[in-house]
């Protein structure tokens, strides 16, 4: 048998439960994955508990939960040349990913590369992506002055060490827990919160060039209002709320092999991404009640070991 987690209806942690079922089996194209980890992204709860959500993603309920997965293929449908049994995988798999098993195309799957733990690499399919298509938006240059606001969370991590990587200089909203770490990926702390305005002034007084915001409009706003283009902006999670010009961005503008590069930085330990927490599957509930308390440095991941 295999575990699941499943929601039957739309609501809070409460509603998920895991239950064992069959292990799904491949089709054609595709490859079944025994999972090892499942890291958690905000998204997945906020699907959990929006009907309208789930539906842009299409997701339908009774379900799955969870999108980012990593493990080891473990059986292979018709037609698959490029993987084996037994290969290191991880991926996404939208609703269906905090499980024992899942079936994914062979096509959407990165290699795991030696050196990279599952809990890990079970957290980049969508941090990575939308990392990289967040810094690259903006395309920071070398000299450059940039803030990254919500820079402490799974995203916000690698897209700081990602435009600091580009030369620039890096101004990093976070909690004041966060700012020693933030010192070691190269960046310079700032606190979030009221006063940000005159935070960024002070530590920037010849102005920013570029602002990434991760969480919301915050960071948009004090942006606009210390002279930032509106399109050297890169927003995730403003929505409609995002101001004309500012470019909204997702995973899927992730430029083109940003997954494997940044699995690869972490596997030489050039790049880093903190594990908050991991908790058994039998404890998804309090796996995502720390996800969705939005303050979480890096990532909380659910192992099926």
């Amino acid at each position: 048998m295999s575990r699941f987690v499943q929601q039957q209806r739309f609501g809070g942690p409460e509603q998920l439960e895991v239950v064992e079922r069959d292990a799904p089996d491949p089709g054609p194209g595709q490859v079944r994955v025994r999972v090892a980890a499942a890291g958690l992204n905000p998204v997945d709860w906020k699907i959990g508990q929006s009907q309208q959500l789930a539906h842009v993603f299409g997701v339908t309920l009774p379900g799955g939960f969870g999108n980012d997965f990593a493990g080891t293929i473990d059986a292979l449908g018709d037609g698959v040349l490029d993987w084996a049994v037994g290969d290191r995988v991880f991926g996404g798999r939208r609703g269906a990913a905090v499980a024992d098993h899942v079936v994914a195309e062979a096509a959407s799957l990165t290699r795991t590369p030696d050196g990279l733990d599952d809990e890990v690499a079970g957290s980049l399919q969508i941090a990575a992506r939308t990392a990289d298509a967040a810094v690259g938006a903006v395309a920071p240059l070398p000299g450059e002055t940039v803030v990254i606001g919500g820079a402490a969370g799974g995203v916000g991590v690698l897209a700081t060490q990602l435009a600091v990587a580009s030369g620039a200089r890096v101004l990093a909203t976070a909690s004041e827990s966060n700012h020693d770490f933030l010192r070691e990926l190269g960046a310079e702390p700032v606190a979030y919160g009221e006063g940000l305005v005159e935070r960024l002034r002070a530590a920037a007084p010849e102005g920013l060039a570029a602002a990434v915001d991760l969480h919301g409009t915050t960071t948009i706003d004090a942006a606009l209002e210390l002279g930032v283009a509106p399109q050297r902006i890169s927003a995730i999670a403003a929505g409609a709320d995002a101001p004309a010009g500012v470019r909204r961005i997702g995973g899927g503008d992730a430029s083109v092999g940003a997954l494997g590069r940044i699995a690869a930085a972490l596997a030489d330990g050039s790049v880093v991404l903190p594990i908050e927490r991991s908790f058994p599957i039998e404890r998804i509930r309090e796996a995502v009640e720390l996800q969705r308390g939005g303050h979480v440095r890096g990532k909380v991941v659910v192992s099926m070991r």
